[in-house]
Formats: C-alpha cells, structure tokens, sequence
C-alpha cells in the first residue's frame, strides 16, 4: 500500500463481471479432475472477491464518515442490491466446495472449520431472501442516517448524541442533568421513526427465517453468527451467572459511588462520573493522542510498532465527530490492501483514548492475519473471539496510560475497571431483550418498551431515571445501534470480556507469557471454532460454570482497593 486511505480512488466494482467469474469458477471446480485444479479455483475467485469487496468497503467507510453524501449513500443501495442478487449463485459455489470430492484436501490443508462455515452457509442463503435483503440494508441506512442527523441545541451549542455524553460527564450536576434530558428529548423526538424502523426490521428477519423452515429468526441468526458451539440456553444461563454475581456487584460500587459524590440518590446522570472532582479526560488533541498511542505500541512489542506505523504512515482513521457522521466507532479491513481501518467519533472524554486501544485491538489482530492466513473467509472469528482481542488490548495498554492521563493515571485505571464490569448487565439486558424481541415479532412499540424496562430492573435495579419519562417506559433500548443494525452481537462482549479479565489477570503475574497467549490467539484469526480458539489463547470457557466468578474476581478486588 502506497497512498493514504484519502487519496484511495474508488471505483464502482463490476459485478457483471464477477457474476461471470462466479459462475466460471463453479464450472471449473465440478469439472476439476485434481486438488490442484480445485485449489486454483477457489483462489482465483477469491482474488476476484477481495477487489470487489476492497471498493465495497471504502464506499461503506465513506458512507459512515458522512452520511448527508449522496454519492455514496447511492452507491451502498447499488452495492447491496448487487450483492443480493448474487445468493443464488454464492449458494450454487458453496454446495459445490461442499460436495466437492477434493473436500478432504482443504480440510487437510486449512482445517475443518473452513467447511464448517460453508455448511453454515447453505443452511442461511437462498434466492427467496434476496427482496428482504435489500430491503434490510435500505432499512439499516436510513436508521444509521436517521441517528445522525438528529441534532439537538444545548447551551447555544448544537450537538448530536455523542456531544452531549461530554456534558453528561460534567462535575456540575445541574449540568448533567440537564444534558441527559437534552439526550433524552432528542431520543424521543426520532422515537417515532426508529420505532417504525425497527418493528419493519423485526419482521422482515422473522419472515427470512421461517422462509426457510426456521421455528423464529433467532435459531436463524444464531447459525448466520456462526454459534456453532453454543445455544440459546447456554446464552441464558450465561446470562444467569452476569445476574447472580455481577449485578450484585456492581450495585455495591453504585452505593459506593453515590457516597463518593455525596448525593442522596443515583440518577442515571450520575453514572458517568466517578469522581467528584472530574473524570478523567485525556491530554492533548486528536494528533497529539494519536502520536501518543504510536509510541505505546512502538514500546509494546516489535508487531504492535509495525502494525500502528502502518496505520499512521497511512492515515487508516477517521476519529473526529462530524455532523452527518454515523455514531459508534467500528474497525473494518480494506482486503485488497491488507489495510484496517479505524472509524470512531471522539468526544473529549477517556472514551477516545480507549478506541486507541479497543479498535487497535482489532486492527492489530486484522492486520496480523491478512498477512499469513491464505483463506480470507478464516482470518478473521466469530464476535466472541474477536472482542477478545479489542478488550485484552485495553488492557495490556494500561502500562502507557500515564502518557494519556498524566497524574490521572490511576483514576483512569480505576474508571476503565469499573466500567468494564459495570457495563456487564447491560450487555445481558440487550441478549435478553433480543431473545425476548424475537420471539414475540408482533409486539407493539410500546410492549417492546415494557419489556426492556422489565429486563432492565432484573439486571440494573439501581438504575434511576429521575422521572424522564421516555426512559422510564423503557426507551433506553433505542440507543444501542447494535440491535437495530446487528441483532444478537451484543452478549459477545461479555463473552469476551470475561477472557480479557482473565489475561489481566495473567498480566499481573507474568506479562510476557499473557501476551505470547494473546498473540497466539490474534495469529491463528478464524481458523478454529469458538471453543478451539479459547485453548488455543488458554483462556477457560465463560460459558462453564465458575467461569465468570473466576475471571472477575481479582478485578473485583482490585476495584474494592482502589476505590
């Protein structure tokens, strides 16, 4: 790679043309007489592959940045219409790889979870979809638009929903107060179309899944996920253990926290700040942190250093809140430049430092993985594993916070802890919610609401929304984009976090051996199942019982020292 992510010129892929090598590659893999012959196949197409999917991506990354663009916005309905349209013919690909005789030799040669996908797959696509899917792509388009045009004005500022959050974090109360009834408000005044977008989405996914002789569409997305090695009820009784021991917890620090503050009552608005004189922010601009975060992982290890001079030297981010910029922050690959690329949206708080880390996370393991594992399909895993990497590395980076933080070092040490273990029954309520969602997809927008409240005071009884009455019918569910864009991703981060707590802990007994572990795992991408993969890192099974009292604990203790 040769230019900066800027100067990348984008040009529309020519679908007509990889229809053609899609269906001449399927030609030459039934007829192909030896492994060779099949092997060749399969690479060649996924050369093909990787062009279209390379411009496919810097459309989308170039849609997020600003999604007023007409040009891109265009491009993505061209994009996934296209895409769609070609399920006959990946499906056609996939049962020829599937029924192949030289299947034993991929096996061989790449392992059985490359055909475990492939099954997977089958059992997913069908041309019966492709209306709903596009209308599912129009539908998650628009929501993400939607999101981030909504703009509200708050002391003569205008700001969207990642601008207000700063004032949230205020040491004046008054303050967040009234920031989080701006927040609020400004949920409330797009409610309405989020609703129809969502109650649209919900069905269209339940009427995909029974299509095709699913019982409800979470047995559907849970084979789309590939959940190989898990089910609905492990999930639950996962879920059961965040409930029995974390929620406790955390209600213990809640108490702590509101005495630390020395108010009679913890309101949702308080939850942000944990110290009275402030929360930590970090230290300096975008380029200054960027420079910063460089230099921790020159001195990390000798891959971190190649890896994030590869991210600077090309400017592979897109960090600055902007109007018309989707919410969130994610990592994506630019395939066809072994590239990953960084979207985000700072706000001024310890947040931005902590995409430095989490999304470089994911970066690092892309950026490993593109360079060694031949099949593309397997260099990267299922969402389990994947937060794995993101969440260890907030982590490992603790040594370098000082730099970020300054003499707020250990309140940001202190902050980061507690806010991963306090977001924890927050992940479950979103898991159960979506279990609950789906398998009931005629609920009205107003049950729906019922039922995220319902949840919410099983897993966070302190949560107290100071009468704002949108929230307290159960509106807080609408800020999580991931339910509406990627249903049933959202347990995996305390899946994964349960790992990352087990390699801190690691860490704090022999450094170097945790992070051989972590970087065995980041090596070996995709190329096993979820189960597989935690061996391969030595991390034990959050789903077997102990696990999640095992994992927090020292983190608990750690907590009760420091705070």
């Amino acid at each position: 790679m040769d230019q900066k992510f800027t100067e990348l010129q984008y040009t529309r892929p020519d679908m007509d043309s990889f229809r053609g090598e899609l269906e001449k590659a399927i030609d030459r893999l039934e007829k192909a007489e030896t492994y060779a012959v099949a092997r060749a196949a399969y690479f060649d197409l996924q050369d093909r592959e990787t062009a279209v999917d390379t411009m496919a991506t810097l459309a989308s990354i170039r849609n997020t940045i600003d999604t007023r663009d007409p040009f891109y916005d265009e491009e993505m309905k061209w994009i996934r219409k296209q895409n769609a349209q070609l399920i006959p013919l990946h499906k056609k690909w996939n049962m020829t790889l599937a029924k192949s005789p030289f299947r034993p030799d991929f096996i061989l040669e790449f392992g059985e979870q490359m055909f475990r996908l492939i099954d997977a797959a089958l059992l997913v696509q069908d041309e019966r979809l492709i209306e709903d899917t596009v209308r599912t792509g129009e539908i998650c388009q628009a929501y993400q638009k939607d999101s981030a045009m909504a703009q509200t004005d708050f002391r003569g500022e205008k700001c969207n929903f990642y601008g207000l959050l700063k004032h949230m974090e205020s040491t004046d109360r008054e303050e967040r107060k009234e920031a989080f009834h701006a927040w609020a408000s400004l949920y409330e005044s797009i409610s309405g179309k989020l609703d129809e977008e969502y109650d649209e989405l919900v069905h269209l996914r339940d009427g995909m899944a029974r299509k095709l002789g699913f019982p409800s569409y979470t047995e559907y997305a849970y084979i789309s996920r590939r959940r190989f090695d898990y089910t609905q009820e492990d999930a639950a009784a996962f879920r059961k253990q965040i409930r029995e021991i974390i929620t406790p917890a955390v209600a213990e620090i809640r108490e702590k926290q509101r005495r630390h503050l020395g108010i009679d009552r913890l309101h949702y608005y308080d939850e942000a700040l944990l110290f009275p004189e402030g929360n930590p922010d970090p230290i300096g601009t975008r380029e200054e942190l960027v420079a910063k975060a460089q230099r921790m992982y020159r001195e990390m290890s000798p891959e971190t250093g190649e890896f994030f001079d590869f991210m600077v030297e090309h400017e592979l981010f897109d960090l600055e809140t902007k109007p018309g910029k989707r919410m969130g922050g994610y990592m994506t690959r630019l395939p066809g430049y072994q590239a990953p690329f960084i979207f985000s949206n700072f706000n001024g708080t310890s947040a931005d430092v902590d995409v430095l880390t989490h999304e470089a996370g994911h970066a690092f393991q892309g950026y490993l993985a593109m360079r060694s594992i031949p099949v593309h399909r397997l260099s990267g895993s299922t969402s389990e594993i994947n937060e794995i990497h993101s969440m260890s590395m907030e982590h490992f980076a603790y040594p370098w916070m000082e730099s970020f933080f300054g003499e707020k070092k250990e309140d940001y040490l202190t902050s980061h802890l507690i806010g991963a273990v306090a977001v924890l029954p927050y992940m479950a309520c979103v898991d159960e919610y979506q279990h609950r969602v789906y398998a009931a997809p005629d609920l009205t927008p107003k049950e729906r609401r019922s039922v995220w409240r319902e949840i919410e005071k099983n897993y966070m009884p302190w949560r107290d929304y100071d009468g704002e009455a949108f929230l307290e019918e159960g509106g807080f569910w609408m800020q999580k984009q991931h339910i509406f864009l990627y249903p049933f991703y959202y347990i995996d981060y305390a899946l994964a976090q349960m790992c990352a707590f087990q390699y801190y802990g690691r860490m704090k007994e022999d450094r170097k051996q945790a992070w051989e572990d972590y970087l065995r795992l980041c090596r070996a991408g995709g190329q096993k199942g979820y189960f597989e993969l935690l061996k391969e890192g030595a991390l034990l099974n959050p789903f077997h019982e102990g696990t999640v009292e095992k994992s927090v604990g020292h983190v608990l203790e750690e907590i009760a020292r420091r705070y």
